[in-house]
């Protein structure tokens, strides 16, 4: 995997899981990216307000604030705020039926975890280059 194909890019990674959070930091960081990492919504919605990312991902189901309820935040931002930042839903929810759910609140995209890091790049850059 080429080593700069996110070079230039800010993504926000919200993740309640210490060690998953931290690998994906690690792995995106390789890639060129500048993450920052946020252990709950509360912390991601702060993040992209300072931030102003290219592309958040977050977990779904965490304490404080859930996925669900950041996105909902980011959409209430101005889009000069970040409010149209794609953002990329993680869950272990298994279901089709769920997946499509978790596309029509507005997630972007939704990863069932495990997934690859293959799938992970793939699907940002799908995002990013729009």
């Amino acid at each position: 995997m080429s080593l700069n194909r996110l070079s230039g890019r800010t993504i926000i990674v919200v993740e309640d899981h210490d060690e998953a959070r931290m690998a994906m930091g690690i792995f995106l960081n390789r890639l060129g990216a500048t993450v920052v990492a946020a252990k709950d919504g509360l912390e991601g919605l702060e993040a992209v307000k300072n931030h102003h990312p290219h592309l958040v991902v977050t977990d779904l189901l965490m304490p404080r604030m859930d996925g669900f309820e950041l996105l909902r935040e980011i959409r209430a931002l101005p889009p000069e705020a970040g409010g149209n930042t794609p953002v990329i839903a993680m869950t272990a929810l298994d279901s089709r039926l769920e997946r499509t759910r978790i596309l029509n609140l507005g997630f972007r995209a939704c990863l069932q975890k495990p997934f690859t890091v293959e799938t992970l790049v793939e699907t940002m850059l799908s995002l990013l280059d729009h």
